[in-house]
């Protein structure tokens, strides 16, 4: 089970006991010559500094970085192609992946990201339940939460200064699962001069009033609502290894999620599935790939499988192109996909996606 897969299963068990509760910079050159051998070498800058060396080899590594807009260390995967070193002059198109909730990029170990001989793929930190979001409140026991900046303001500008890429938008491409499926279309939504396809996989790609159980999923992230579920189960677990703490209040990232007065206002504002013009506007390409769960609530990809089709609903409505997969229980789908919300999914999807983008790319 994935940690992903995991914490929904939490999420949803909290959602159940609180309805209970309820009714009652341009592209830049190499530092030093690339050997091919180790990573390359990187330089601090655009509000990043490094911490430590690079992990990993010199096609896949990651690096650990600290930022004012982040509390903490994070880091941030990159995987090269395999000819990256043999032509010194040639530069390269890349793929932003986002992470799910509560993962981090040194656990995407999907093998489609390294199939690719044709792109840069980078995969930054977005922390446990950061959102892809400049959170409203930056003073919560959390500390500082600026992930949108982190992202777009500085990782963006530091790749394109420290790596041989064509920095365009016609060159860039965002994706994400789950949480980072969401991340991957805001993120679109906000800097549609960044990214020329956005591609959701199981994403929270509606944060609506006719998405509910995704708000409070959501909800459930930013209060600890598992550790919280595990602090009651009568030592079945222990609440200090969630990797939600410390919990912060259930307006800290989003303001009010009450449906009441406009008070959810912001959520709307970020909600992906109410903004789609931006992307239809901006000529930014879409893809959407979901299972369904079995048709079962408590399993995650149920709720996502409603929220991808509100926002195709929202497509058709503006006469949008776009791709779109429905695996349903993923017969067919791969070897290692059931319909659920998991890597299983999620590597057929890379599978399908990545040489999609390539051609993007090359034409």
């Amino acid at each position: 089970m994935t940690r992903t897969a995991h914490w929904w299963r939490l999420a949803v068990a909290w959602m159940v006991a609180a309805v209970a509760v309820a009714v009652v910079a341009p592209a830049g050159s190499v530092r030093a010559a690339d050997t091919g051998t180790t990573p390359p070498p990187m330089a601090d800058g655009f509000g990043l500094t490094q911490v430590g060396s690079s992990v990993g080899d010199a096609t896949d590594f990651y690096l650990t970085v600290t930022t004012p807009e982040v509390a903490g260390e994070q880091h941030i995967k990159i995987i090269l192609p395999s000819g990256y070193y043999d032509a010194p002059d040639r530069r390269y198109p890349v793929l932003y992946f986002l992470h799910g909730s509560p993962d981090d990029p040194v656990q995407q170990t999907y093998p489609a990201l390294s199939m690719s001989d044709e792109m840069i793929t980078v995969i930054p930190d977005g922390g446990a339940r950061g959102w892809y979001a400049n959170w409203l409140n930056q003073k919560t026991a959390a500390g500082a939460q600026n992930w949108e900046n982190f992202h777009l303001k500085q990782v963006v500008p530091f790749i394109d200064a420290n790596l041989r890429t064509i920095a365009t938008k016609k060159a860039r491409a965002i994706a994400g699962v789950s949480m980072g499926g969401f991340g991957a279309f805001h993120y679109a939504q906000a800097r549609p001069d960044l990214f020329s396809h956005t591609a959701s996989l199981s994403g929270d790609i509606d944060l609506s009033v006719r998405s509910m159980g995704l708000r409070l999923a959501v909800v459930a992230s930013l209060i600890d609502g598992p550790g919280v579920i595990c602090a009651l189960a009568s030592g079945s677990c222990d609440p200090n290894n969630s990797p939600y703490r410390p919990g912060v209040d259930s307006d800290a990232a989003f303001g009010p999620p009450y449906p009441v007065f406009n008070a959810d206002r912001r959520w709307n504002e970020v909600d992906p599935s109410q903004h789609m013009d931006r992307l239809a506007q901006a000529g930014v390409g879409v893809s959407i790939y979901t299972g369904d769960g079995g048709g079962a609530i408590g399993e995650a990809e149920f709720w996502v499988a409603g929220a991808a089709k509100n926002v195709k609903a929202a497509m058709d409505a503006l006469g949008m192109s776009y791709y779109y997969v429905n695996y349903g229980d993923g017969a067919g789908w791969g070897t290692q996909c059931n319909g659920g919300h998991n890597a299983g999914c999620w590597e057929q999807d890379l599978r399908d996606l990545i040489p999609r983008l390539e051609r993007e790319f090359a034409a």
